[in-house]
């Protein structure tokens, strides 16, 4: 097969040949603003292999940049380090395809291929620690289970010094460069956040454990080429700090301010808070959710030491918004945080309370006791929330020293 697409080559042997999704807005719940990609790479050694494969749609794209290289009937060995459908949805029509000699995944993961997509044929499970030899190249699998599937693996190529790390080190973004040295510092940094900040956080004690592990073992790493976005080949040491750090979850002397409002009035609140915030010296982020979506939240408040939420009540409950954002932020389990509740109502006033009790159930240590205002707020109410916001950057100040 012949076609459009061509392969990018990373070192003498190694060359990827994913696809890329410029037209993805949305990855279960992800604000994918600037569209992803679908890695896979293939290394020429003596057995012919294929790190992963792609979304399903975009067989053709991965199969015209392999045929770049070498005819994909060449292919001895596929190796699937992760078994979620944006990694291995085009696999079981590859292995048609390419027919190639076996078909490698983890322990877990060989059992989650053949569920997942009713693959028939024989998966070779390979354990942790172990190697495989491509004749002039050896492979070794390293277990990252919950990174963030339970069958997921990393693969390391030794010769190369090359990490195939799957999600890790990864992020969201389309672009029509290929490494990170070539793409703006500040992208890459907010990217890899967000992509750290909704798909790993909450697995952070177990990243910690990898890094110690990796550590431990010597492995050094010249080039990281993670499953989606740009490979690391100019200082990957860089990304493995960044993460060592977002997994410490140390929080800085920063605040988010989440809101949503329904007349105003729980705006009003907010800006209060904001600067009762900004008077104590403590970076601000306001988020209000008309405009910022989900995924932004949680990327904000990971290195945030406070997150404070507003909200009105509607029907006896918290706003929908705000219902949703809590949810998810409980889900990706942000640590050491400090926060507190306010909003505005007409005649119940339920909604403060009930964020009081998300953020407690989240380990949010509240400061203060909630605000509330009946309707619009007046200036006393207002001098409370600037107090509130004074009094979180004041903790804020104390826990930083």
């Amino acid at each position: 097969m012949t076609g459009p697409f061509k392969a990018v080559q990373i070192t003498d042997d190694v060359y990827w040949v994913g696809a890329i999704d410029w037209a993805v807005r949305d990855f279960h719940g992800y604000l994918t603003g600037r569209g992803t990609t679908y890695n896979a790479y293939l290394i020429m050694a003596e057995k012919v292999t294929l790190m992963d494969t792609v979304k399903a749609p975009f067989k053709d794209e991965l199969l015209s940049r392999i045929a770049s290289v070498t005819d994909p009937a060449n292919i001895d060995y596929i190796i699937s380090n992760h078994s979620e459908m944006d990694h291995s949805g085009c696999l079981p029509a590859v292995i048609d395809a390419v027919n190639p000699e076996k078909v490698f995944a983890s322990t877990v993961g060989a059992k989650t291929l053949k569920k997942h997509l009713n693959i028939e044929r024989e998966i070779t499970s390979v354990k942790d620690g172990e190697t495989l030899s491509l004749g002039n190249r050896t492979l070794t699998f390293l277990e990252t289970r919950m990174l963030h599937w339970p069958d997921s693996m990393v693969s390391y190529l030794g010769d190369e010094k090359l990490l195939f790390s799957q999600d890790g080190f990864g992020m969201h973004l389309a672009t029509s460069e290929r490494f990170a040295d070539q793409i703006p510092d500040e992208i890459m940094e907010w990217e890899a956040a967000k992509y750290y900040a909704n798909i790993l956080l909450p697995f952070s004690p177990i990243l910690q454990k990898l890094l110690k592990r990796v550590t431990d073992m010597g492995l050094q790493f010249d080039i990281i080429a993670p499953d989606h976005g740009p490979i690391w080949r100019e200082d990957p040491g860089a990304i493995v700090t960044l993460y060592a750090g977002w997994a410490a979850q140390q929080p800085r002397n920063k605040a988010v301010v989440v809101y949503d409002t329904m007349w105003g009035s729980t705006g009003l609140m907010a800006a209060a808070v904001c600067d009762g915030l900004a008077s104590g010296g403590t970076e601000v982020k306001v988020m209000k959710l008309r405009s910022a979506h989900r995924s932004d939240v949680a990327t904000e408040v990971m290195d945030a030491g406070a997150i404070l939420v507003g909200s009105p009540t509607m029907n006896n409950n918290l706003f929908p918004t705000i219902a949703d954002v809590l949810t998810y932020l409980k889900g990706l389990k942000p640590k050491h945080k400090i926060g507190g509740a306010f909003g505005s109502f007409g005649w119940s006033g339920e909604a403060v309370k009930q964020v009081e009790a998300m953020l407690t159930d989240m380990k949010v240590e509240l400061v203060g006791d909630g605000i509330r205002s009946s309707y619009v707020p007046g200036s006393d109410i207002l001098d409370q929330c600037f107090e509130l916001g004074k009094q979180v950057s004041e903790r804020l100040a104390e826990l930083d020293e």
